[in-house]
């Protein structure tokens, strides 16, 4: 739906509300199959992720504290603005003429933008663009309300993000768009297509399936992570927040397992009409290749950039080569 290098959690997911340890979920995975079955091959792959998984919840990933943001400079500005009943906290910074929204992923510190985006928000071009990150509503400082998960919240979320840029009074967007971000960035070009000029998504997919729930299982229960992954997070929304969002949102991503086909926005896929690169990292632990490749085949014209070394915080970790990336693809 984050890796010892600044390694970052968009897709914090469990299962269920189990109380057990993330480490016996793995023994539980790691139980016998037999062999031959469908049951075996899952029970691999999901072990493996799952390991690096565990793997980089006990590591202990450097994550950036939030910072105010003066920390890159006087050109980033940070306010609040009225879209669709709520208050809308957004930094801005640049002043070129092609206007580029980051969405952040689930939770991550995307309650402020320069933890989630900060390579992006310090370096893209400011003469070539306008940049805008944001907290969806329920994150970071875009509280109250409190973050809740409805059958449509990535749908709510396209459209607060639109009508925060059209707030602003740009006429037409670019969208970057991490994780649960990359999700919210296909639904808004598809349904507001004259309004999305050009669409970058990493760590996104259309759909859940069984190895997706298994992968998210592991890291419901944030009193199991790291403290060095926990710290940022409390600090920013309190400890309780912090762990019953993190819950939540593994019951809002579950109702989608439950849909035909698991599906998100895979029917949406055929409606992006807007020029759109995908970014997948080979190593990413939570979203596996074959969702990139489906979101790949079913958005036509789309272009897939594969990072071989590229984990699921890809731009923050090769941060200079993602943003090369972006700005030859936005222009």
């Amino acid at each position: 739906m984050g890796q010892a290098e600044a390694w970052r959690l968009r897709d914090p997911t469990g299962g269920g509300a189990s109380k057990e340890p993330v480490v016996g979920h793995a023994c539980a995975l790691l139980a016998p199959a037999r062999p031959g079955t469908m049951a075996t091959a899952l029970n691999s792959r999901g072990v493996l992720r799952l390991r690096l998984l565990l793997s980089a919840l006990k590591s202990g990933p450097q994550v950036p504290l939030a910072r105010p943001a003066a920390a890159f400079g006087t050109s980033v500005t940070s306010t609040k603005v009225a879209v669709n009943g709520v208050h809308l906290h957004y930094q801005r910074t640049g002043e070129g003429e092609h206007a580029v929204l980051l969405l952040p992923g689930m939770l991550g510190l995307q309650g402020s933008g320069e933890t989630d985006f900060g390579p992006q928000i310090k370096n893209l071009n400011k003469k070539l663009f306008t940049v805008v990150a944001w907290d969806p509503r329920g994150y970071g400082h875009s509280r109250p309300p409190d973050r809740d998960f409805p059958g449509d919240f990535f749908e709510r979320d396209a459209k607060d993000a639109v009508d925060l840029m059209k707030t602003l009074k740009f006429k037409k967007i670019s969208l970057l768009g991490w994780s649960d971000g990359g999700i919210t960035a296909l639904i808004a070009a598809a349904k507001y297509p004259s309004y999305i000029h050009k669409i970058v998504i990493w760590g996104a997919n259309a759909y859940v399936t069984e190895e997706d729930e298994m992968i998210y299982q592991g890291i419901r229960d944030v009193s199991k992570w790291s403290e060095k992954t926990k710290k940022p997070l409390e600090t920013l929304y309190g400890y309780d927040y912090f762990a019953k969002t993190c819950e939540k949102w593994v019951d809002g991503i579950k109702q989608f397992k439950h849909l035909p086909d698991g599906n998100i926005c895979r029917h949406l896929l055929p409606l992006v009409q807007c020029p759109t690169l995908i970014v997948h990292g080979e190593k990413d632990p939570l979203v596996p290749r074959f969702h990139a490749d489906f979101i790949h085949q079913h958005v036509r014209g789309s272009q897939l950039h594969l990072m071989p070394e590229g984990k699921h915080n890809l731009h923050l970790r090769f941060a200079n080569e993602f943003n090369k990336l972006v700005e030859d693809f936005l222009q």
